[in-house]
This record gives C-alpha cells, structure tokens and sequence, in this order.
C-alpha cells in the first residue's frame, strides 16, 4: 500500500457529472507525485493515499476537496490598462493574470466593456464534483 511521503506513479481519467473529461494521462506518460505533499488535489491524494499497486478504483472529489467552491467574491472588474498582459486576454478564454511583481494567476475574463475587463480567479473546475478512475501503476520509496 502506497504511504505518505512516497512517491505514488498513477494513470487516472478525470470527467465530470455529465461525463465530460476534463483531464487524463491517456496517451501519455502516468503521473507521479508524492503522497502527502500537497502537490495534487486533497481528494485525489486521499484516494491514492490507500491504494495497492495494479488496484483500479473510481472516486468522487467533492468540490470542496477539489478546487473548492465557486466564490463570486473571486470576481473583479479592472480597467485594460491596468492589467499588465492585457494584449494576451480573450473573453472566456483562460489566461494567466500577471501582477507588477511577476506573480501569475489563472483567470477567466467574462466580459470587457468600454475598457473594463470582468475577471473570474475561479478555477475552471470550482464548483464542480470530480470523478477519477485511478490506477496506480507503481510506487517509488521515498528513500
């Protein structure tokens, strides 16, 4: 069984309530990341947390334990020139907002009217329950 702080090496399809698949290690190589340290999803890690390698197993993350809930506090109306990349932003498109100090931000911008651009730092999966088929391939001992 695959403990915290070792290294979890999965394959896993993600979809959502209506079936749609958000993301998935299909045709690529499987993930790896260690148990414990925060580096994917609190749901995600709890359910590889317990799993057995070759074990296959199909969870649901709450929102809350996924990219929590949809917040519309996370909504901000900000004049185009003040958005440092703002020749990079489409409406409904997902772009990193970049602040004066190099930070960067994944946002939406929903709207732009007569030069205010309406920003959403929701995460594109917020509010939505997600649903993994997780395999784990192998395990990697932290030593």
């Amino acid at each position: 069984m695959v403990r915290y702080g070792e290294t979890a090496v999965v394959r896993y399809r993600g979809t959502l309530a209506d079936g749609s698949v958000f993301d998935s290690t299909e045709g690529i190589d499987p993930l790896e990341f260690v148990v414990g340290s925060g580096s994917v999803i609190h749901g995600f890690d709890e359910a590889v947390a317990s799993m057995e390698v070759g074990e296959t197993k199909c969870v649901t993350v709450s929102a809350r334990e996924a990219y929590g809930e949809y917040c519309d506090e996370h909504i901000e109306r900000s004049p185009m020139y003040a958005i440092p990349n703002a020749k990079d932003i489409q409406v409904g498109k997902l772009f990193y907002f970049v602040t004066e100090e190099g930070m960067r931000f994944p946002a939406t911008v929903r709207e732009i009217n007569e030069g205010i651009a309406t920003i959403d730092f929701n995460h594109p999966l917020a509010g939505k329950d997600l649903i993994f088929e997780i395999e784990l391939v192998a395990i990697k001992s932290a030593e």
